[in-house]
């Protein structure tokens, strides 16, 4: 009788690692949210429960979208990408509506729906991302048959106007996500590093050219450096230097599951942005590490997925999916441990929120229905189930 490879040495190992990855980090999310938003939810509402209880409502949705994108089948996709972009733009402009959009924190991306608000922005992402795949498939199969064509003239134009809508809104954060994504795509595609440097310098002076005029924003860029300066902690610094304080509070192990202090006013956004930082007060560095480790085999899982992809709209897909998740990873945990300024981002299936969870599940639905798609890791899928079954 032949003896069974181990877990991770089949090829079906980048679907458990992606499902056990996204498994830990929404569970762990819900328990931060709850630690996190406990005094907020108590003080607002007279209830502790009532930020994680739609969290869990969000939870409970997203999983149910990723499933239908798990199983939607791949022919169905293509004529979604085709229409992505449009629905894309239609997202962005709707918060630029009066009467739906709302204003937080000064941008103007969101929209209100009964007692709920909703981040189109989230949602773009997305979709921009199956446009580009579409696109750069067209690009792959001009290549193959040695006729002329550009990655970054079929893809440049599109992310233009998509970014003035975003910037329209104000939303420098999200237009930070949509330029990593954006370059990773780009640079995967193998595009001339002379012509994505060119590309990555004109980015850079368009950011400077919405940040140098703006008297917030630069003071932002300054407290990073030193949020406990005097001229910085009562104001700009203060998120970040709170953070810090909580993240060196919670030194190796940490203080105990519910135990911050942070959370009790003195950190703003704290179950949104700033989550981590409770995460590090909580369950110290080894919880940090832990949570890094996580996001680390989620990120390469994904990569995996990209690199072993049948066809090129699942590989540029799978690899935007993995940009994005990747970018706002560290644009979120950089500006918790202040080497970045703060750009207003949150943590990938871990922050408060229920926008970023269903648009983040519909696309690891995405890339779980990639390797599902394939025979033989759907066939020791299939097998492992059933022997889990005769064993139970």
């Amino acid at each position: 009788m032949s003896k069974s490879k181990p877990l991770f040495a089949t090829p079906a190992s980048a679907y458990y690692l992606i499902l056990g990855s996204v498994v830990a980090l929404s569970s762990l999310g819900l328990v931060m949210v709850l630690s996190a938003s406990s005094v907020k939810s108590l003080r607002e509402s007279g209830n502790s429960f009532s930020f994680v209880a739609r969290q869990a409502l969000f939870l409970f949705l997203a999983a149910g979208l990723a499933w239908v994108a798990m199983k939607l089948r791949y022919e169905l996709w293509k004529p979604i990408a085709q229409v992505s972009l449009v629905f894309s733009c239609a997202l962005l402009i709707l918060p630029q509506i009066g009467g739906i959009g709302k204003t937080v924190g000064g941008n103007t991306n969101w929209i209100e729906i009964g007692s709920f608000t909703l981040q189109p922005s989230e949602f773009a992402k997305l979709l921009l991302i199956l446009w580009c795949a579409l696109r750069l498939r067209t690009h792959d199969q001009r290549a193959s048959e040695s006729l002329p064509s550009n990655p970054a003239r079929i893809i440049v134009p599109g992310f233009a106007l998509i970014m003035i809508l975003i910037m329209i809104g104000n939303d420098l954060g999200t237009a930070a996500v949509v330029s990593g994504i954006i370059a990773g795509i780009l640079f995967i595609s193998g595009l001339p590093l002379r012509v994505f440097g060119i590309l990555s310098l004109v980015g850079s002076a368009i950011f400077a050219a919405f940040i140098l005029p703006n008297a917030n924003r630069m003071n932002r860029f300054s407290a990073f450096f030193d949020p406990f300066a005097d001229e910085n902690y009562q104001g700009v610094g203060w998120q970040q230097a709170h953070s810090i304080m909580g993240l060196a509070s919670g030194g190796a192990l940490g203080t105990g599951l519910g135990s911050s202090k942070q959370k009790w006013g003195s950190l703003p956004e704290v179950h949104t942005d700033f989550i981590f930082a409770v995460i590090g007060e909580e369950f110290g560095l080894l919880g940090t590490l832990a949570t890094l480790g996580l996001f680390g085999i989620l990120i390469l899982g994904i990569f995996k997925v990209a690199l072993n992809a049948q066809n090129s709209f699942d590989r540029y897909v799978c690899a935007g999916i993995g940009c994005w998740i990747a970018v706002q990873v560290l644009l979120n945990i950089g500006t918790v441990i202040s080497v970045i300024p703060v750009v207003g981002v949150t943590l990938p299936l871990i922050s408060y929120g229920g926008s970023s969870l269903i648009a983040t599940f519909i696309a690891l639905g995405f890339v779980l229905g990639v390797l599902r798609r394939d025979p033989q890791i759907a066939s020791e899928i299939r097998q492992r189930k059933a022997a889990r079954t005769a064993r139970g």
